[in-house]
């Protein structure tokens, strides 16, 4: 397999299209134990999130998949195995595999049961899942579906009121479609920030805001470093953010058969970065609502939200760096360049 050229080169920076991205993450997943399937899977999850900006899901997870691979915690080449239990109901086991595989297997069932019955729930048991979230609802609203989606993660946030860690970060992802735009999508953590941008703050040098977390002695603390070592993050909100992350811990681990935040043991595999828990995604099909045409709807509240001065929706900054991705490539510094084709080799 090779790699197309780079569209530009500086000095400090060099420019990939879409596809040359993800063919080498391609190799690098196909070089570190994964099967052509989730290979292609994973690279095409991660490109994404690079091209939209979300760099913490991006190009930067590479070392954790990486490591996690090596280390024997997951397996890179699993099938997932789907199961049609019920009219709107449909189950996979990852087989201690990734979630996207998983997702990607069991999608053509899900869509034609919510068109069916209106709306269809998938639970995905046994999974890893290491990536952004919105990535897996927005293609729905692609499709003129609604899309809902949680998933638990490692233990890392200390619930409010507590003194200890318990839940995961537990982010939710929502898409709907509008009529005249792209889709109405967001993807945010309960937690007061997400894990992977306290790694990126951490690598920078850079403090974080107050209230994000605390160090390994329960006080708050400022230093992404003592939160990752020892110390943990907060919900959002305080208690409201720590009551939807016990929703997440419910719904994505105990309806679906996956691991809580905190039953998984990962001291056997050094390196292992890759959360064992699991995710449910909930599709519905709005052509069986009565009234107007959803995504005129959803158009009329963007409408109405921007008549009162909102100036940008959630997802309106990715889809702008998508677009400007797309037109001028991907930057990538030369020093991540070089890693990643490292690690392909």
């Amino acid at each position: 397999m090779t790699v197309s050229p780079e569209m530009a080169v500086s000095s400090n920076t060099q420019t990939l299209d879409f596809d040359a991205l993800v063919q080498l993450l391609e190799q690098i997943f196909l070089r570190h134990g994964t099967s052509t399937e989730v290979a292609r899977t994973l690279a095409l999850n991660c490109a994404g999130a690079e091209r939209d900006g979300a760099h913490s899901h991006g190009v930067f997870r590479i070392p954790g998949y990486v490591s996690t691979l090596n280390s024997g915690w997951v397996n890179g080449q699993a099938v997932p195995v789907v199961e049609d239990v019920a009219s709107g109901f449909v189950r996979v086991d990852a087989g201690n595999g990734f979630a996207q595989p998983a997702l990607a297997a069991a999608r053509a069932l899900l869509v034609e049961k919510a068109r069916s019955a209106g709306i269809a729930v998938l639970a995905i048991r046994n999974s890893h899942h290491f990536a952004a979230l919105w990535p897996d609802v927005e293609p729905f609203a692609y499709e003129g579906l609604v899309a809902l989606s949680v998933v638990n993660s490692m233990t890392c946030v200390v619930p409010h009121g507590a003194d200890r860690p318990l839940f995961g970060t537990n982010p939710i992802a929502f898409a709907a479609p509008r009529a005249d735009g792209e889709p109405i999508v967001f993807d945010l953590a309960t937690s007061a920030i997400a894990h992977g941008d306290v790694q990126i703050a951490a690598r920078k040098g850079e403090r974080l805001p107050a209230g994000m977390g605390v160090d390994s002695l329960g006080q708050p603390t400022q230093d992404p470093k003592a939160i990752l070592e020892g110390g943990a993050l907060l919900p959002f909100g305080g208690h409201k953010g720590s009551a939807l992350s016990m929703m997440v811990e419910l719904l994505a681990a105990a309806l679906t058969g996956g691991n809580f935040s905190f039953e998984f043991d990962w001291s056997n595999h050094p390196g292992a970065k890759t959360p064992w828990t699991g995710q449910l995604l909930i599709v519905i099909d709005p052509s069986k609502a009565a009234g107007q045409n959803f995504a005129e709807r959803s158009q009329e509240l963007v409408r109405q939200m921007h008549g009162v001065g909102l100036k940008r929706l959630p997802g309106d900054r990715r889809h702008q760096q998508r677009a400007k991705s797309g037109a001028q490539g991907i930057a990538l510094d030369a020093e991540t360049l070089a890693n990643l084709r490292a690690l392909a080799q």
